[in-house]
């Protein structure tokens, strides 16, 4: 009975030549539904739809269906003329089955990637996934995807790693325009930022593709480095981009001078509230917002020993505009001599992944470690196992690493390799092989982190 009853619900003209493999789904999947079928006829009928889709959503046929996530609108498909006329007597419209607010409810219980391709199936889906009607923040939470590409100058098109289905996706991600380009994320939004000039920024949503240029930033051109950082209220969308400037004083090597500015969306203006001259210290290209606050590594330009560690965490309260206070009088040393500093914001921690340095030579690596700051204090979370580390091959002074919720990603830039670790469990695990290909020995790649949905715009 529920057999027959699921094979009329799925009988749906732009299914076509689906629909084999999704009932031989449902006899695969009668164990898994159990409980669907305990509740009230119609709502198990609509969990079973549901995981139907997810089944359909993961088979060969679909991705041929639709090569690229985006989820574009095929063309009408039709029924043979050779079908037999009692298949032609099930088919039923979809329209007669699921009210609109239903099918979009079905569709908030599959992982965005299922979302996006669901969009592919016929134009009704399709105005379903992207007419805006659905407040898609009631979708299941996603794990933070990976973007990984090869730096070239080429454009930049890669693949993306979903950790929850641990599935590769080829990708292009809308704006960006090089592979050196510098990145941040939050909440759903990326702000990337040109490597050459260094004032032009762009805020997208890589998932809807949708992209907005800012204002220019001001500081002045080219300055000697530069950091990037995002940060999103996800109640209002409203969001904050701060851009951290250094530039060497003219003769002097010791002496830098930093500047920031503000970006906010709500004014869609920027302000400079801070300008520093540092000495012995400069600006670099890692910072991070963190409940209203921007932290920002800075490095030593002077002479110092093999035990003196050569970053330094600064802060920056961005709700004082402007700020008289040293940026060196809210400095907290480094735990350890380290080889690079990569800062993030997991739910409002601030957490640092470094590369570990020898004691007796610095620059040499050692190991990686992950740190949380508590009241101006860091907490070692974890290191990485040895076997992990050696996983990556040969492993430089610096690398890559982002994270975002609950997950860090860590990536070597001479190695495709992607490893993974969940703050809550404690766990290092890698991704599944990156179809990114090594092709000659001295060749680069990166990456960076950012959390897919549908239901924020730039």
């Amino acid at each position: 009975m529920i057999y027959r009853k699921c094979k009329d619900l799925l009988s749906v003209q732009n299914f076509g030549a689906h629909f084999s493999l999704v009932l031989l789904a449902t006899e695969c999947a009668f164990t898994m539904m159990h409980c669907a079928i305990m509740l009230s006829s119609q709502s198990g009928y609509y969990i079973l739809l549901v995981v139907l889709l997810i089944f359909l959503m993961d088979s060969e046929e679909w991705k041929s269906c639709s090569p690229c996530i985006r989820g574009e609108l095929p063309q009408d498909r039709s029924i043979s003329e050779d079908s037999h006329d009692e298949d032609r007597g099930t088919l039923v419209s979809l329209d007669t089955i699921l009210p609109d607010d239903l099918l979009e409810k079905i569709f908030s219980f599959l992982p965005i990637v299922g979302i996006i391709r669901s969009g592919s199936v016929c134009r009704r889906w399709y105005n379903a996934v992207h007419s805006g009607n659905y407040k898609w923040s009631n979708i299941m939470p996603q794990k933070p995807w990976y973007f990984m590409f090869t730096c070239s100058e080429e454009a930049v098109a890669g693949y993306v790693y979903d950790p929850s289905l641990r599935k590769w996706y080829s990708f292009k991600f809308p704006c960006i325009e090089k592979s050196n380009w510098s990145a941040s994320c939050s909440c759903g939004l990326v702000c990337l930022m040109d490597s050459e000039q260094r004032n032009r920024i762009f805020v997208c949503n890589p998932i809807t593709t949708h992209c907005k240029r800012l204002q220019d930033a001001p500081g002045g051109r080219s300055p000697d480095y530069s950091a990037l950082a995002i940060s999103v209220n996800r109640k209002s969308q409203k969001y904050t981009v701060v851009v951290a400037k250094c530039k060497q004083v003219p003769e002097e090597y010791y002496q830098w001078d930093i500047s920031i500015h503000i970006y906010e969306s709500e004014s869609s203006s920027w302000v400079t509230p801070f300008n520093e001259n540092l000495v012995g210290w400069r600006g670099g290209d890692e910072c991070v917002i963190c409940n209203g606050v921007l932290y920002y590594l800075v490095y030593s330009t002077g002479v110092l020993g093999n035990n003196e560690p050569r970053h330094c965490l600064v802060m920056y309260d961005l709700s004082v505009r402007p700020s008289c206070t040293s940026l060196m009088s809210t400095a907290v040393p480094v735990p350890c001599s380290l080889t690079c500093g990569r800062l993030m914001n997991l739910r409002d921690r601030l957490i640092m992944v470094g590369g570990i340095g020898k004691p007796d030579r610095p620059g040499i690596i050692k190991g990686i470690g992950i740190w949380e700051l508590s009241k101006k204090e860091w907490h070692e979370v974890a290191r990485m196992p040895h076997k992990f580390f050696q996983g990556f091959g040969e492993f430089d002074d610096v690398f890559a690493s982002t994270g975002t919720n609950d997950l860090i990603y860590v990536q070597s830039y001479g190695s495709p390799a992607l490893l993974t670790f969940d703050m809550g469990l404690k766990l290092w695990k890698w991704s599944v092989k990156s179809p990114v290909t090594k092709r000659f020995p001295l060749q680069l790649f990166t990456g960076f982190c950012f959390e897919p949905r549908l239901d924020i715009c730039s």
